[in-house]
């Protein structure tokens, strides 16, 4: 399935490689890696060292990388996302799309 750019908060963000550009844990800043799980409020990161970090999404701004494959234009892409418009059980968040393409 083809992922845009403009609807990449309604797909399923496990697996994707992800940057959080901006957190309320300045910790946290410039940290990135592949997200391994997700929950209403939180993204688990898998760093390269092999730790996983939480982030909120409250507060937070991340760069999600879009593989070729599944990009229009076949070739990599990044989309900065502002954490506060994930907020959402992933189960409902990925639904969403549906109501979309039925407009």
């Amino acid at each position: 399935m083809e992922i845009t750019p403009s609807k990449l908060v309604f797909h399923e963000l496990i697996g994707s490689n992800v940057k959080v550009i901006e957190a309320t844990n300045p910790t946290l800043n410039d940290m990135s890696g592949k997200v391994v799980d997700e929950t209403k409020n939180m993204i688990i990161v898998l760093k390269e060292d092999g730790t996983e970090r939480k982030v909120p999404k409250k507060g937070s701004s991340f760069v999600f990388q879009i593989p070729s494959r599944l990009s229009k234009r076949h070739a990599e892409r990044y989309v900065k996302v502002d954490g506060n418009l994930l907020i959402s059980q992933p189960e409902n968040r990925t639904k969403n799309i549906r109501k979309i393409h039925m407009r």
